[in-house]
């Protein structure tokens, strides 16, 4: 919610409104890339469109998210059964780690992962490569990632690891199933399964 919302406040800067349920789209992929590809932007435009996101965003967005039922249970499960965890996101990490301690889940992750600020590194495949190199003493059949959008599946192709994709999030089925993760869940309970819990 917090995301289309924000991207709602920078189109309205240009003069565009849309309605929020039309800009999922938005949720996953690095933000100039969404709208250079949604909205015809140019370059510079995207970039500014980027910036009017974070007067929003930034303020009030980024609290506008609300975490699914079940998820610090098993973030909790994982790491008392000894496992390395990590976000790994398109959006700069300096927001990441805003999140990730306004809901209290710090303490469960190892590392948080995200693009710098100017939009200099904001392709998840290389985030995922420096999740993996930050754990490099992991084999990569010990690594998966778990997203919910075909960038954190194709992702994870890119790099040579699992993925599991979860159907309770941002995309659809038939756009995950398209993207061939290595696995499909539909629920969290059927997550913590396919992670051996």
């Amino acid at each position: 919610m917090g995301i289309t919302r924000s991207v709602q406040y920078a189109l309205a800067k240009f003069g565009i409104a849309e309605r929020a349920e039309n800009l999922k789209h938005f949720i996953g992929p690095p933000l100039h890339h969404s709208f250079m590809a949604g909205y015809a932007f140019d370059e510079p435009a995207a970039r500014q469109a980027v910036e009017h996101y974070r007067e929003y965003f930034g303020a009030t967005g980024i609290y506008e998210n609300v975490l699914f039922p079940g998820i610090p249970a098993l973030l909790g499960e994982l790491k008392a059964d000894g496992r390395s965890l990590s976000v790994v996101t398109s959006k700069p990490t300096f927001y990441a780690e805003q999140i990730v301690r306004h809901f209290g889940l710090d303490g469960f992750f190892d590392a948080v992962i995200g693009a710098e600020m100017d939009l200099s590194n904001s392709e998840k495949p290389l985030l995922v490569g420096l999740a993996i190199e930050r754990f490099a003493s992991l084999e990569p059949s010990k690594v998966v990632m778990i997203g919910d959008r075909e960038h954190d599946v194709l992702a994870a192709q890119a790099n040579g690891i699992d993925s599991i994709a979860v159907t309770y999030g941002a995309g659809s089925r038939d756009e995950l199933v398209a993207a061939r993760p290595s696995r499909i869940v539909d629920s969290i309970e059927e997550l913590g399964s396919a992670l051996g819990l």
